[in-house]
């Protein structure tokens, strides 16, 4: 009896840990989300937040889909434009979906008298898959190197 305990008990432990369900593709939740970006869809980039969404940008750490849309979406779509990254790693499963990378933005002018610039450095956007099936980017942190005029 206790031989036969112990088999069910494991055969139940690789059950439990073994993928249930179909893993996302990644590259088109990023899609979504840097179309989102570059039209200048800040009801869509909010749409795809997850709730207790957490972006990391230098010293500034932003929790929740609220703060996130008016401290990161709401300040900074207005001043960035042709967003695009290059991805370097990225991973799925049924729960949970990443990609990381660099990326390049460029940055309108604050006045008409100023210079366009550039800015660029790496990334990494984290998705999970809620309860009702939905993907919602989760966390995203972004580490700027500093922006420079563009010619």
């Amino acid at each position: 009896m206790k031989y036969f305990l112990g088999i069910a008990l494991i055969a139940v432990s690789f059950t439990a840990c073994s993928p249930s369900g179909e893993t996302v593709n990644i590259q088109d939740l990023n899609r979504q989300f840097i179309d989102a970006w570059n039209n200048k869809n800040a009801d869509k980039i909010t749409s795809l937040l997850a709730e207790d969404m957490d972006f990391l940008q230098g010293n500034a750490h932003y929790k929740g889909k609220a703060d996130v849309t008016k401290q990161w979406v709401q300040a900074t779509l207005p001043t960035l434009t042709n967003l695009k990254t290059n991805v370097i790693s990225s991973a799925t499963d049924t729960h949970t979906a990443y990609e990381a990378g660099t990326f390049a933005v460029d940055l309108l002018p604050e006045a008409p008298n100023q210079p366009r610039a550039f800015g660029e450095g790496n990334f990494i956007l984290l998705w999970k898959k809620g309860d009702d099936g939905v993907w919602k980017l989760s966390y995203a942190q972004l580490e700027d190197l500093p922006v420079q005029a563009k010619n």
